[in-house]
């Protein structure tokens, strides 16, 4: 079952990479209390993922500052270490954007956003979406029909949608 406004999101694990290398991220820690922005992509380094998502948030993370977001979070199903080259690369990490990993895709697929691209080469990875979560429970949900398209989970929709 896919993931709906108003649902509380599942308690996972996900991993970032630290100072000492990867560690455990508990996102029910990161959303208790908080405004927190999540957006996933199907891969790191992807065209789509690259070129235009990441970017999209890049450009609007001072405005979901202003707007009492705490944290934008990006997830994909690559591994910690991926995520962490991809955070540098596009200048997310400077940007003040949390790169985790959720490289089992547990919690993809206990929100129900998991598919198989196998002509692409991808596996159990994540439809692209982008939502709004206040205290763990999910406000706004914002999904792309097809992986390759980032038009309603850009930075600049979830912004319109708030």
């Amino acid at each position: 079952m896919t993931i709906s406004i108003g649902d509380k999101l599942p308690d996972v694990t996900l991993a970032e990479m630290g100072a000492d290398g990867p560690g455990p991220v508990s996102l029910a820690d990161k959303t208790k209390d908080r405004k927190v922005v999540i957006f996933a992509v199907p891969g790191a380094f992807t065209p789509t993922c690259h070129s235009a998502h990441v970017p999209s948030f890049i450009r609007t993370k001072e405005q979901f500052d202003g707007k009492g977001v705490d944290e934008v979070i990006c997830v994909s199903v690559n591994d910690p270490f991926v995520m962490k080259a991809w955070g540098e690369a596009t200048g997310a990490e400077a940007a003040g954007i949390t790169m985790l990993s959720d490289a089992q895709s547990a919690f993809t697929t206990a929100i129900g956003m998991n598919f198989d691209a196998p002509p692409a080469g991808l596996m159990a990875r994540s439809k692209r979406y982008a939502m709004l979560v206040e205290d763990g429970t999910v406000t706004i949900l914002n999904e792309e029909e097809a992986p390759g398209v980032c038009e309603v989970s850009a930075g600049e929709s979830l912004l319109q949608a708030m």
